[in-house]
């Protein structure tokens, strides 16, 4: 039994990482680009959500609309081709944070499952399904002169 647990791990830990690289960026990518898209559908609504049900401090309801807005319709799409994708998690995971702090401190559970993929990204990369991993290998191949 024992070498049975031991060789199907061994199998799972084959798994290609830039598989699951690939899916965490694109599905915390569908979440934000969703989210970004009923914002631009609706705009007087979203803006008046802002201004009272968000309530985002300090930031004007029309700037922080338009702030949310751009970052969930950029940031998914960097990430979904893997271009800057470190970078691009950073705004996420700060719209995240406020949407925690401030909007909905309840759904803790599903902002720290968004957060995690965001920082699992962040910290471990795009994998090789990305424009990044691309860029990275022509720039190493490149000889100096």
């Amino acid at each position: 039994m024992i070498d049975f647990y031991r060789k199907t791990v061994a199998t799972l830990e084959q798994f290609p990482l830039s598989i699951l690289q690939f899916s965490f960026r694109l599905g915390i990518a569908v979440v934000f680009w969703n989210s970004g898209l009923v914002k631009i559908q609706s705009w007087v609504p979203t803006v008046a959500l802002f201004a009272n049900e968000y309530k985002v401090p300090v930031i004007p309801p029309e700037i922080a609309a338009i702030m949310a807005a751009a970052v969930e319709l950029t940031c998914p799409v960097l990430l979904v081709i893997g271009l800057a994708t470190r970078l691009a998690t950073i705004p996420m995971l700060g719209v995240t944070f406020v949407i925690q702090t401030f909007v909905y401190p309840d759904l803790w559970h599903l902002h720290l499952a968004w957060a995690t993929t965001l920082v699992f990204i962040l910290t471990k990369g795009p994998g090789a399904i990305s424009l990044d991993h691309l860029i990275e290998r022509a720039s190493n191949r490149t000889v100096v002169a």
